[in-house]
């Protein structure tokens, strides 16, 4: 059967829910968890160090462009995988002691290699898949040996498959440690599980990353909603001439907020999408209580929910304020509108006494024109009736004259009159100007 074109990248899409799989996993074996933060504008690094790494062993590297990679590297295996602002690092070696913690997987890594990985780190973590028995040990034997005598968290997961004990602390060497007691777990279950741990303190500490942020940004909020209070208190009783003043430093405090809310969006959404992810990897691990342990989600939701409420309290206070600032500006650009619209009509109130004072003095000096040119007239018709007596013609100039004056002046003003009627009809027919 001939099939239609397939979509460019339907290959891609169904690959995806098949990219980065569980390693399999069986007791009893050591990991060693690194998580860098990545330098974005060094997008690629992690991929050349795992490159170089591969190199050094002999083993086919990594495609460009990948974004995870899984390989056998002799005394260890490697899994790395590449994420939106993290690289993380799996080495698991085989074999776990009676303490499993001392000789950890990172050793058979080139120390040279380790110390040159780029990023920041954010998560280290050594973590042990051991064989479990039937009855649970002794939690505070547990604790001297492994964890320095510290309270253990932890409980049964996978449906009783295994029991998982931690104390979310850092120990000697920069690292925290996770012991995992396999009792029925197959060797993938057991690699979910592990991935799974790994992923829920990945997460939260990267959820975490948000709160110092929350904190910095409080005290500014606290100040900017003062400011924002004291320029609307002003705004009640401020006159035409405070007005843009006041629409100046609401403009500065908007950018202001504006600028602060493009810094932070990011993060507070960054530390919302994580915080879900460590609910999920909690939810997916199936967790049951050991008796006189706290729970893993009991543990993290103590501290890491208060921390997430503080974050998204901040960045909905941080949008209201932005809100806020944006309805004053609004309101006081209304006012200063309204104000100019004031002044533009007293403003054309002036000009237009001003056209009816010129309109009125054109009158006047469209009369004394009449009169002007009647006198000119006159003087002209004057000198043709002293030229007609002078050539023999019996004519009275004076008379001549006296009944000139009235019949030029009635002939003048009509002149006058028609000019205007024709500039105004003209006027009218070609409009406005259009501004062109």
């Amino acid at each position: 059967m001939i099939l239609p074109a397939s979509h460019p990248q339907r290959l891609e899409l169904n690959d995806e829910v098949h990219a980065r799989p569980p390693e399999a996993m069986a007791p009893s074996l050591r990991v060693s968890y690194l998580a860098l933060l990545a330098d974005p504008l060094r997008r690629d690094a992690s991929w050349e160090a795992v490159c170089d790494l591969a190199r050094r062993s002999a083993v086919a590297p990594p495609l460009p462009g990948a974004s995870h990679f899984s390989a056998d590297l002799g005394p260890f295996r490697l899994k790395w995988e590449r994420h939106t602002e993290f690289s993380r690092f799996m080495i698991i070696a085989p074999g776990a002691g009676e303490d499993p913690f001392a000789d950890p997987a990172i050793a058979a890594v080139p120390p040279d290699w380790v110390q040159a990985l780029p990023g920041e780190l954010m998560v280290a973590a050594h973590l042990a898949l051991v064989p479990g028995e039937a009855a649970l040990a002794d939690i505070d034997r547990l604790s001297e040996r492994l964890f320095a005598g510290n309270w253990l968290v932890g409980g049964t997961v996978s449906g009783g498959a295994a029991r998982v004990f931690t104390d979310f602390r850092i120990h000697t060497g920069g690292f925290s440690r996770f012991l995992v007691q396999d009792r029925s777990t197959t060797p993938r279950q057991a690699g979910r599980i592990i991935q799974r741990l790994l992923e829920i303190d990945t997460y939260r500490m990267l959820a975490l990353l948000a709160l110092p942020l929350a904190r910095e940004i409080g005290p500014y909020l606290t100040a900017a909603e003062r400011k924002l209070a004291e320029i609307t208190a002003a705004l009640v009783s401020a006159g035409p001439a405070d007005e843009p003043g006041l629409l100046e430093s609401l403009t500065r405090l908007a950018a202001e907020i504006e600028s602060r809310e493009a810094q932070t969006l990011y993060r507070f959404s960054a530390a919302d999408a994580y915080y879900e992810l460590v609910q999920r990897r909690i939810a997916e691990l199936r967790e049951t209580r050991m008796e006189g342990m706290q729970t893993l989600q009991e543990f993290t939701e103590r501290r890491l929910a208060p921390a997430m409420n503080t974050c998204r309290a901040v960045a909905a206070r941080q949008d209201a304020l932005s809100r806020r600032v944006a309805r004053a500006t609004q309101l006081l650009s209304t006012r200063v509108d309204l104000t100019r619209e004031l002044q533009n009509q007293v403003v054309l109130a002036n000009m237009d006494r001003r056209a009816q004072l010129q309109l009125r003095l054109q009158e006047t000096v469209e009369g004394l024109s009449i009169a002007a040119v009647t006198y000119y007239i006159v003087g002209l018709v004057a000198y043709v009736a002293k030229g007609l007596k002078a050539g023999g013609m019996r004519l009275d100039v004076d008379l001549v004259t006296g009944i000139a004056i009235p019949l030029v002046a009635v002939a003048v003003a009509l002149g006058v009159r028609q000019i205007r009627h024709m500039v105004t009809r003209r006027s009218r027919l070609i409009g406005p100007p259009s501004g062109r």
